[in-house]
């Protein structure tokens, strides 16, 4: 079954604020809880749908890939990533659901393994390396396990410590009552912000972070066939993730340069070349340009002007496959703007002769327009005999 639009799942517009989302986010997820909905399994599969979209919508970087390329767009089966270590829904989920752990079965954890944030990065290349494959070198900036204390924060020779506040779990519980009951309100704790272990030496050389941003080139392997704006996607990175999860990824945006007589329709091109009328009168072999070389066509005797003609398996190559597109080739009868006065003659005795012969479309235009005055001058007699 398809899925629902993620904004349709969650009631707001497309151009829904964080806010919006949060609160129409806290609304569905309550609404449809298992704890308060036991043993309904409706209620249950839309409880997912909306953690799903909530998911996919908080962060900013699946949000673009969602409102461009919809599900695709965030489907790892699709090669976009996602899935696993959103880190801005399980904090709103901490946030929603942790002042209920009481009657909804414990809060969560934070100081578990989460992946780290994705990269979002653009290459430019030419329209010819877009057709045919090329390898880049891109910079980013990502964050690295600081190489003096190994990530941990703490002074080389020494190690975190559990935190007092927390006794370890990162969070602090507090037990309140109600009139709907006894409910435990799940805070993170302040002291080490939900890690449970706090450094209390730490390392001069990432200030007890852990980490040191650090300029990094990955190679980038491009397939032939990729269009302007497709995604690249690099698994595993992008940031380092926390608490032993897995890093995130970097999503290499391509961006194609222009042909300048090429135009591309998905894996065809598009060529227009000029000719002249007497070759399209008469007929003639052109040079029709390809991307790999240059091919002799055959431009049929009595050509008009913006036949298409198609070249099979002379377009780009398909992304991951050894299927071609075709080249379509239009062609367009140049008309000269100055011509010379030998020209002008023999255009003018080509005119003569012309008016000569018989020509199917010139006669039926002139038929139809007989047709046209006469109709029309029946109906202005028809018109004077009434007034009369």
């Amino acid at each position: 079954m398809a899925k629902r639009d993620y904004y349709e799942v969650l009631g707001v517009n497309k151009g829904a604020s964080a806010d919006e989302l949060k609160k129409a986010y806290r609304k569905k997820a309550m609404q449809y809880h298992p704890d308060r909905n036991p043993d309904d399994k409706e209620a249950e599969e839309k409880f997912k749908e909306v953690n799903e979209a909530y998911e996919i919508l908080s962060d900013p970087q699946k949000r673009d890939r969602y409102d461009r390329f919809g599900h695709a767009g965030v489907d790892p089966n699709q090669g976009f990533g996602g899935g696993g270590g959103f880190g801005g829904f399980e904090d709103i989920f901490g946030d929603i659901f942790g002042s209920f752990a009481g009657g909804f079965g414990g809060g969560r954890r934070r100081n578990g393994p989460r992946k780290g944030a994705d990269i979002q990065t653009r290459v430019n290349i030419s329209f010819e390396e877009a057709a045919f494959g090329t390898k880049r070198d891109i910079k980013i900036t990502r964050s690295e396990n600081c190489p003096d204390c190994g990530g941990t924060g703490a002074a080389p020779g020494t190690e975190r410590t559990t935190c007092p506040h927390c006794n370890g779990t990162g969070q602090i519980n507090k037990v309140s009552n109600t009139p709907f009951g006894q409910f435990t309100n799940v805070t993170t704790c302040p002291n080490c912000g939900g890690q449970g272990t706090i450094v209390t030496d730490p390392c001069k050389k990432c200030g007890g972070k852990g980490k040191i941003r650090k300029d990094i080139t990955i190679n980038v392997d491009i397939p032939a066939g990729v269009d302007d704006d497709a995604v690249i996607s690099l698994r595993g990175q992008g940031e380092p993730g926390q608490n032993g999860g897995p890093s995130g990824d970097v999503y290499v945006i391509v961006q194609v340069k222009p042909h300048k007589i090429f135009k591309r329709n998905g894996a065809d091109l598009v060529l227009e070349i000029p000719i002249t009328y007497p070759q399209a009168v008469l007929g003639a072999d052109i040079v029709v340009p390809t991307l790999t070389e240059r091919i002799s066509y055959k431009v049929p005797a009595g050509t008009q002007h913006g036949t298409v003609f198609r070249l099979k398996g002379k377009g780009v190559k398909y992304v991951n496959s050894n299927r071609y597109g075709d080249l379509y080739v239009k062609v367009f009868i140049e008309i000269p703007k100055k011509v010379s006065g030998d020209q002008k003659k023999i255009l003018q005795q080509l005119e003569e002769a012309y008016n000569k012969g018989e020509h199917e479309q010139k006669k039926n235009f002139m038929d139809n327009m007989k047709e046209f005055f006469k109709k029309d001058s029946k109906d202005g007699d028809s018109k004077d005999k009434k007034e009369k």
